[in-house]
């Protein structure tokens, strides 16, 4: 089994920065490519940014240049730096990956207000 707990949520104003983290354990957990979701009110769950285990990323075109993925493998943690924050980021953050399952934390609510 995978554990992912994500951390790190918070209400910031338009223009403000938060860090997401996402520790991953479990019997068989290893150095895996991640994936960030997020999922506001109404709306489907999209994808955010994906790293691979050797740190390379992608991104969603609408958080492009301001949302940085990164990852320390020794530490089995994932971040999400997020800048620039507009209220249209407001929803709840998922950490995820695929271990011949996917597997999902429980989310942490980001909230920007205007």
């Amino acid at each position: 089994q995978v554990q992912l707990v994500e951390s790190g949520g918070g209400l910031v104003q338009a223009g403000g920065s938060l860090r997401l983290s996402c520790s991953a354990s479990g019997t068989i957990f290893r150095p895996n490519p991640m994936a960030w979701y997020r999922q506001a009110p109404g709306n489907q769950r999209e994808l955010v940014a994906t790293i691979t285990i050797g740190g390379s990323a992608n991104y969603a075109d609408s958080v492009k240049g301001r949302f940085t993925i990164s990852r320390d493998n020794a530490k089995n943690t994932v971040y999400l730096q997020m800048n620039s924050l507009k209220p249209e980021d407001t929803a709840v953050y998922y950490c995820n990956c695929v271990i011949g399952r996917e597997y999902w934390g429980q989310g942490t609510q980001v909230t920007v207000s205007s």
